[in-house]
């Protein structure tokens, strides 16, 4: 516990190792810790059509493998534990086996599992014929004839794949005949499937099986007519959970579980980031989980830049500290900085003048209430003592305010 860690990933899914890579290559000190083998969802994901720059015949594991390969060629250093629980404001991340982990930041990058659908045989025959992971299970399916339930990309998609290996592929669909969820592309695949077939208006009721899976029992959600249907296994896909217990208390959560987050990544808590399925989004695919990760590192990177700056430039400062802020994209700010730099150096080493860019420094300025550019805060022993706002900064208001400050 003795080494603090720059940045400190928890989750190797494609967030995280994205993450993890530009971490590393801005020289920042990068752990990322994972319970499993790096990849997350997507290092189970046979076909990997969709990430930019790689056609057909990439796979999920090869390029999760890359990913991972990626980040430890620039230094990150990736171990396999369980993080059982995170100390926000300290930011020390504490792991099943007892040890724990000293970060300046954390990104967390947990990701999600599959939602189960909680209906009778579910758990029983888990593994025994009910799967959530065609990669996994495809090859044990050889010549036989699937159940599957979901009607998104993941199941349409995982349903194709299952068809290379199934005698066929019955997918049940909760929408009314033809409609599906996922992407035209993939459900145009589908439609044209020979070994693909659709029961539409309906869920499953009820797995059956002695030992193995043999049946499903199918509810019509329209009339709840049951009927029964002879299948050797049921794959899921109905969408996920947020795998964010281990943080409850310690940043917000939206009703669901998922980490909410600002357009940088950053949580409720300062220092502190969140990327890829976990979070709150629009979109979960690898593309826009690796883009947060790219994100969260860097704003990560300017955090403690930032931080620390401020805090040894000004909040550490013996002498009385007059901070501008403001921003040479506004010819105010522009015209008024001579007044201020004047003024301020009228005074010699007696006080100290700090500029604060605002467009790459709104951290600091968000947490002083700063939302006018010029602004001059005038601190001393890291508090603020006075301001002056745009129109109030004359060389007049500029002495009065310095000289209350000896």
């Amino acid at each position: 516990m003795s080494d603090v860690w720059d940045l400190i990933i928890i989750g190797g899914g494609p967030g995280g190792l994205s993450a993890a890579m530009y971490g590393a290559r801005s020289k920042q000190k990068t752990l990322l810790i994972e319970k499993a083998k790096p990849g997350g969802q997507a290092g189970s994901t046979q076909d990997m059509e969709n990430y930019p720059g790689f056609a057909r015949g990439t796979t999920g594991p090869g390029l999760m493998k890359a990913f991972a390969e990626h980040a430890t060629s620039f230094g990150a250093e990736i171990i396999r534990n369980e993080v059982v629980s995170i100390d926000a404001a300290a930011k020390v991340v504490h792991c099943k086996d007892g040890t724990q982990y000293v970060g300046r930041t954390l990104i967390l990058a947990p990701g999600a599992v599959p939602r189960t659908l909680g209906v009778k045989g579910e758990q029983a025959l888990r593994g025994k014929g009910v799967s959530y992971c065609a990669t996994c299970d495809a090859d044990f399916f050889t010549d036989l004839d699937i159940v599957v339930l979901g009607n998104g990309d993941a199941a349409i998609e995982e349903s194709h794949y299952l068809t290379k290996f199934a005698n066929s592929v019955t997918i049940v669909v909760i929408h009314d005949e033809g409609v599906l969820d996922a992407a035209p592309m993939l459900q145009e695949r589908a439609f044209k499937n020979p070994k693909i077939n659709f029961i539409w208006n309906s869920t499953i009721q009820e797995i059956k099986g002695d030992g193995i899976v043999e049946g499903v029992v199918i509810r019509n959600v329209k009339n709840n007519e049951l009927t029964e249907l002879e299948t050797n296994g049921v794959f899921i896909y109905i969408g996920t959970i947020p795998l964010t217990d281990f943080v409850k208390g310690q940043v917000n959560l939206d009703a669901r579980g998922y980490i909410i987050t600002d357009e940088r990544m950053e949580t409720s808590v300062d220092g502190i980031f969140a990327a890829g399925d976990a979070r709150v989004t629009y979109l979960r695919q690898v593309v826009t989980a690796a883009a947060d990760g790219a994100i969260a590192a860097v704003a990560a990177e300017k955090y403690i830049i930032e931080e620390e700056g401020f805090a040894e430039s000004v909040l550490h400062e013996s002498r009385p500290v007059a901070v501008a802020f403001w921003t040479p994209m506004e010819n105010k700010c522009i015209e008024m900085m001579p007044v201020i730099e004047t003024a301020i150096a009228s005074y010699g080493d007696k006080v100290k003048l700090w500029k604060m860019d605002t467009y790459r420094n709104q951290r600091v300025a968000k947490r002083y209430g700063v939302v006018q550019q010029p602004t001059v805060l005038f601190f001393h022993h890291g508090e603020i003592v006075s301001r002056l706002v745009e129109d109030e900064i004359t060389p007049s208001s500029l002495n009065e305010k310095l000289q209350v400050l000896f």
